[in-house]
């Protein structure tokens, strides 16, 4: 994508943004061009995305089997339709996506990095307390809840979790054995 598509690109996404702030169902967001949703998304606060995520989720739990099944079908259709443009792409193209993510990976460290300790620590605790009501939530399912919430996940959603999963894990086992290295030096 050279400098001028980006540039009409965006163009047409600010001109599709009131147009799109009426998106409402996954259906809605879906049917948004890639830059339209991501200006949409950008445009609402964390509390706001945390609540659309919320009506969403609700709304995936309410679809009857036929028509989970039918927005499975979308997704794959979607990510099919995603890996087929990355395949079609240009090494310069694919490197500028990637330093595109190296960018807001960066912009994310630097407003990390202008965060006071208090601010810091603030954030740790509000993530720490958000992990803990998930897995008590989880916890408190019986195995067929569970297998519903799982089933009604997209498969981007199973991989989050399958990771941080994964890393809570290894962070626990970490730390099991720093403890049990402390009590054997005393």
């Amino acid at each position: 994508m050279d400098n001028r598509t980006l540039r009409n690109a965006i163009a047409m996404a600010v001109l599709m943004l009131p147009f799109s702030l009426a998106a409402q169902s996954i259906s809605d967001m879906q049917e948004l061009s890639p830059e339209v949703r991501k200006a949409y998304w950008d445009s609402m606060s964390e509390d706001e995305r945390r609540a659309k995520r919320e009506e969403w989720r609700a709304e995936r739990e309410a679809m009857s089997d036929e028509e989970r099944a039918a927005h499975r079908e979308q997704m794959r259709a979607r990510r099919d339709e995603m890996r087929s443009e990355w395949d079609s792409m240009t090494d310069e193209e694919r490197a500028a996506r990637h330093e595109d993510r190296r960018a807001g990976h960066e912009r994310r460290r630097a407003e990390w990095e202008g965060l006071s300790e208090e601010e810091r620590q603030a954030k740790r605790e509000e993530m720490h307390s958000k992990r803990g009501a998930a897995r008590a939530e989880w916890q408190g399912m019986t195995p067929e809840e569970r297998h519903a919430r799982v089933e009604s996940m997209t498969p981007e959603e199973r991989q989050a979790m399958r990771k941080r999963h994964r890393s809570g894990h290894r962070r626990r086992a970490n730390e099991n054995q720093a403890a049990a290295d402390d009590q054997s030096t005393e």
